[in-house]
């Protein structure tokens, strides 16, 4: 080794140690005619310094610039009183230094890796920048204490799962395409031109398999692939779940298995207070109607409430249209909403009409009136009356969306966020979960006038076979669940199918054919007929769930080295252009796309 000693680790029981380290020039000070360079490894920063009487040395020590790295040998000595940092572990004492090597040179950076400084911060400097020059950026001592964090968190979830008896299987990364929700990632075969592999959204087949096999207990950190548009809580390209399977179990089984690693890693590794401990069961349909999301943020109450009957033939043509046409009428009341500001009024209407609205109804409760629109249409008596069943009160405001019910409750669900962070409802010291269950099988694809899958395929339904045989599609619930916190889902899961004929059924009523199945899932076909155990498991991400516990507003700063905003890695310049060698051997040639 190098060095002795990190620069983390020295204290006042090391005086008099003849020592050596190395690291990286934190920064240097002139003072007095003595030189103070602070040197920064992994580990820690030490306070080195360099005399003048040791001529060469001081003139080297001169030299030297933030960012270098050096190796230095010296004595360990107490710093002299009132110069102790007790913000620094290795704050007491100081190296007086015999011999400097400097081991490499650096450029000045792009930007400064002090976080004492201006630009330092890691919230003041471009992302684009940061990404670019990732190297530099993760040298930051909050970069490396996330990558650190990241790793005890990860050894955490492993020892739980050996602990529970679960055996870590490393699934295929060259895979088949299926249809988990998200396009593929295609790799082309050179042994097999024309041919593709998927890297896999999930190992969801894999895992069944195993599961079929006789493993009975199954985990992975999974890396998974989507072809999906980033935003703040989804990395492009690639994330990594704990996934897992156990066989002969119920929902509740799972559910005994996930709830109380989540709570041990919140109270590990975060500052937050677990709301409620079990988590709560909520149904899909609940969630929606009575929060607006499938992922409630559930650290504040503020609820929706269905006024449809209370203003079916109403004067106001939105509301009246809606119920005529079988929609619903939802009202979100805001405690003290009535002073909001025609700002955040817009604001709201804004986000209203993002998720699809036209605009966005409301009347704020003031001491002598009903300040709206919408009152004159609605008229003083049943506004009045609408305000006393939603028990709203002076100085509430009350939101309306009308549309179909999935639309209105979406809409309002939104506006429900988006007024909780205007009012600052969002407490981080909370962690919310719950459990999300009961979600519908089935939904209605409305672009393609079909029916689709609504969440994941392979999921046993509710009633199993009698439920396809007998029920409207869109009645069918699943063996299906998520866990939420704070407003973002972290998990989903289900109870698997693991007959073929209810496997044919449930894709049939999708739209598949019998060939189409076997073709796209020969494997798991075949593996059914042999003897397949009633199984199920989950998924939490693990960058996700970092994000979450760590109040990051987002997910890049989990990866090492992550994709930009436009799923690009400016760090190492991928996607590029190949060379057009490797694509004659792999006999793909390249379509430019029509304006």
């Amino acid at each position: 080794m190098l060095r002795t000693h990190t620069c983390g680790e020295l204290r006042k029981d090391h005086k008099g140690s003849e020592v050596t380290l190395c690291g990286w020039v934190h920064r240097r000070r002139d003072h007095g005619g003595l030189i103070f360079v602070d040197l920064r490894d992994h580990y820690g920063i030490t306070q080195i310094v360099i005399s003048p009487e040791q001529k060469e040395v001081f003139a080297l020590a001169e030299k030297v610039r933030p960012e270098w790295v050096i190796k230095v040998q010296g004595t360990v000595s107490p710093r002299r009183e009132g110069a102790e940092r007790s913000d620094n572990p290795t704050g007491a004492i100081e190296v007086m230094v015999i011999s400097i090597d400097v081991l490499s040179e650096s450029k000045t950076p792009p930007f400064e890796i002090d976080p004492s400084t201006g630009s330092g911060q890691v919230n003041e400097v471009n992302e684009e920048v940061r990404l670019k020059w990732r190297f530099l950026d993760l040298r930051r001592p909050r970069m490396q204490e996330i990558m650190v964090n990241r790793d005890r968190l990860i050894t955490h979830i492993r020892k739980y799962m050996h602990a529970k008896n679960f055996t870590e299987v490393q699934t295929p990364i060259l895979a088949n395409s299926s249809p988990e929700g998200a396009r593929d990632y295609l790799v082309p075969s050179r042994l097999h031109p024309g041919q593709f592999y998927a890297l896999p959204q999930a190992p969801q087949q894999f895992k069944q398999l195993l599961m079929i096999a006789g493993l009975d207990r199954y985990f992975q950190i999974a890396p998974c692939f989507r072809d999906e548009d980033p935003r703040a809580d989804r990395h492009p390209g690639e994330f990594y779940q704990l996934d897992l399977e156990m066989s002969f179990v119920t929902q509740e089984d799972v559910f005994s298995v996930a709830e109380p690693l989540m709570i041990e890693l919140t109270h590990a590794f975060s500052d937050k207070k677990v709301l409620w401990d079990p988590f709560p069961r909520i149904k899909w349909h609940d969630a929606l109607n009575t929060y607006g999301s499938d992922k409630p943020d559930l650290r504040y109450e503020l609820r929706l409430q269905d006024v449809t009957d209370a203003v079916r033939g109403c004067g106001f043509g939105v509301f009246a249209d809606a119920v005529d046409r079988k929609g619903v009428v939802k009202a979100l009341v805001v405690p003290n909403g009535a002073a909001f500001s025609r700002k955040d009024i817009d604001e709201f209407t804004e986000t209203a009409k993002t998720y699809g609205a036209k605009g966005l109804a409301y009347i704020l409760i003031k001491e002598d009136s009903l300040q709206s629109p919408i009152v004159k249409f609605l008229g003083e008596d049943l506004a009045k009356k609408l305000m006393e069943q939603l028990g709203a009160k002076i100085g509430d405001a009350v939101f309306f969306a009308a549309d179909t019910w999935r639309e209105a409750c979406t809409v309002l669900g939104q506006v429900r966020i988006h007024v909780a962070r205007t009012l600052k409802l969002t407490n981080p010291k909370v962690a919310a979960w719950a459990w999300i269950v009961d979600f519908p099988m089935y939904e209605w694809n409305e672009q393609d006038k079909k029916i689709d899958f609504s969440h994941n395929p392979f999921s046993m339904p509710q009633g199993g076979m009698e439920a396809l045989q007998t029920k409207d599609p869109l009645d069918i619930l699943a063996y299906q669940y998520d866990f939420v916190c704070n407003g973002f889902e972290l998990t989903s899961g289900a109870i698997r199918n693991h007959r073929p004929d209810i496997m044919y059924k449930a894709f049939a009523i999708a739209g598949y054919s019998k060939e189409e199945v076997d073709r796209k899932f020969g494997a798991m076909i075949r593996a059914f007929e042999y003897g397949a155990p009633p199984h199920g498991g989950c998924a939490p991400g693990i960058d996700r769930l970092m994000m979450v516990l760590w109040e990051f507003p987002s997910i890049r700063d989990i990866y090492a080295f992550p994709k930009n905003g436009k799923a690009q890695d400016v760090l190492m310049n991928a996607p590029s252009v190949v060379d057009p060698k490797q694509l004659k051997e792999l006999g793909i040639s390249i379509v430019k796309k029509s304006s």
